[in-house]
């Protein structure tokens, strides 16, 4: 009896100890084994619409089977339905089920780069954002539509373009838009320095009335190297009391940025932004100024010219005149050159 009492212990020592291990196994099969599939970093957005299911399936495409099935276990039993937060979230090779779980459980996202571009709209710029953010464009374009929302970081509907300086910056995916303005606002503030700030006020202009400069000259050449030149130029017209007569403004006063040649006829259009009708800078950018362009203006060639025209050879550089008369003979040789070209 004592030898069959003995083979049973044996025997139930050796199924527990089997099922142990087995239920280790599967443990280790759902749990802890690596979540995706290959091993390159992937990226998981959730933003304010997913669920439980919805998340499921964006991890799909790129997780384990098991190592899913293992997440979900986990998001079952858990309060995690409930408490969805919206983030980007990378996953990387090596991490397991838990890790992966707890790091969406706890919102723990990683920061992504974006880039501010120099756009031309505000429009514009919100379709751009929308494309990187959780924002929708709707909704950023919307609040920098909205003068009380400007207000609020000491901009109006026109000025601010002004507020964003062209860089890369990182931020979190599911960022606001009131913390994406105080960061572009934090951005700015460090941006504009005491030695920018004191020039700036040795021209007597703004921040915003120097970005507003800025984004005329990249408007009228993409050659850094002789934007300080332009700036020069502009800078004397204003000091003089004479109109800036800058052809990028009434491209932007008739919203139509494809304009090639711009015409007596387009002059007259009753616009702040005419720069021919009226005098001195408009009433804000006329697109998101480059770095480039502001420094040109900060550092400006002294010169005393007070007419640009292009060159008739295409090459995107100016040609300066001091006269009326100047201005004129270079102006009828560019105007040739563009009816040569059949340019209209």
């Amino acid at each position: 009896m004592t030898g069959m009492k003995s083979s049973k212990s044996k025997i139930y020592l050796y199924t527990a100890v089997t099922c142990v291990v087995l239920l280790a196994g599967l443990l280790y099969y759902y749990f802890a084994s690596d979540f995706l599939k290959g091993d390159t970093v992937q990226y998981v957005y959730i933003d304010e619409d997913d669920n439980q299911d919805s998340v499921m399936a964006k991890l799909s495409p790129f997780a384990a089977s098991h190592a899913l099935s293992g997440f979900g276990t986990l998001a079952r039993h858990s309060d995690y339905g409930d408490n969805i937060r919206t983030g980007r979230y990378a996953i990387n090779p090596g991490e397991v089920a838990v890790t992966v779980f707890r790091r969406l459980r706890n919102g723990a996202q990683t920061p992504m780069n974006l880039t501010i571009p120099e756009a031309r709209t505000m429009d514009r710029l919100a379709a751009i954002l929308s494309g990187k953010l959780m924002l929708d464009s709707s909704t950023i374009a919307r609040s920098l539509r909205d003068s009380a929302f400007c207000a609020r970081y000491g901009y109006d509907t026109a000025t601010v373009p002004a507020l964003f300086i062209p860089n890369t910056y990182s931020v979190y995916w599911n960022i606001s838009m009131d913390n994406l303005m105080k960061r572009m606002a934090k951005e700015h503030k460090a941006f504009w320095n005491e030695e920018r700030t004191k020039k700036a006020a040795g021209m007597g202009l703004s921040p915003v009335e120097v970005a507003t400069m800025a984004s005329i000259i990249d408007e009228e050449t993409a050659n850094n190297g002789e934007k300080p030149m332009i700036a020069g130029m502009y800078y004397n017209r204003i000091k003089a009391g004479m109109p800036l007569q800058a052809d990028p403004t009434i491209k932007f006063a008739m919203k139509d940025f494809g304009l090639r040649r711009i015409y007596h006829k387009l002059l007259t259009i009753d616009s702040p932004y005419n720069t021919y009708k009226n005098t001195g800078l408009p009433p804000g950018p006329i697109k998101i100024a480059s770095v480039a362009g502001i420094d040109a203006v900060l550092n400006h060639v002294a010169h005393d010219y007070l007419y640009m025209c292009a060159k008739e050879d295409f090459s995107g550089t100016h040609n300066f005149a001091r006269t009326y008369d100047e201005h004129l003979r270079n102006a009828a040789r560019y105007s040739e050159a563009l009816n040569n070209r059949g340019i209209k």
